[in-house]
């Protein structure tokens, strides 16, 4: 069966999670996470919950493994803390509960960013892999990059990638 096929029969609705990792945001000031909210609502897709958090990496942990578990969501969209300065946590929060790591979206994000931002690309650590039956995406804060990973990549894969990760 091809892609094309595959995706005829993927998910119409995806159940969604969004989480904002930042110290100095709060819910009101999110506007990357309040835009993907709105994007994906837009789509058809379902938001179960929609949380800001501190860049502490066993906050992020501990949120993210809960939040799984208790609403069993098909993806969970993480924008923040994917940077290289000392409090960009997520991504060494996240990554070890990947299951399976999904590599090819911080080499496609990386090329897409490179498009828009130049050799600056380098400094962003995207990352996405499978924690228990449900994809995860970390991605950069900036509304920006948001819109980028979601329109290129995410939102067109999404029904997809749940068809895949949920029945095989």
């Amino acid at each position: 069966m091809g892609v094309e096929e595959h995706k005829k029969s993927a998910a119409a609705t995806v159940r969604l999670g969004v989480i904002t990792l930042s110290t100095t945001r709060g819910p009101a000031e999110d506007e990357s996470g309040n835009w993907m909210a709105d994007q994906a609502r837009q789509q058809g897709h379902e938001i179960l919950f929609h949380r800001v958090l501190p860049d502490d990496a066993q906050v992020i942990r501990q949120t993210l493994l809960a939040l799984v578990g208790d609403h069993d969501p098909d993806a969970v969209l993480m924008d923040g803390g994917t940077g290289t300065s000392p409090k960009d946590v997520t991504i060494e929060a996240v990554r070890p509960l990947f299951q399976k790591e999904l590599t090819a979206f911080a080499a496609l994000f990386a090329q897409l960013s490179y498009g828009e931002i130049g050799s600056a690309a380098l400094m962003s650590r995207a990352s996405a892999g499978i924690v228990r039956r449900t994809v995860v995406f970390c991605m950069p804060g900036s509304l920006k990059a948001c819109q980028l990973a979601c329109r290129s990549l995410i939102f067109p894969e999404l029904g997809h990638l749940t068809k895949h990760i949920r029945t095989g």
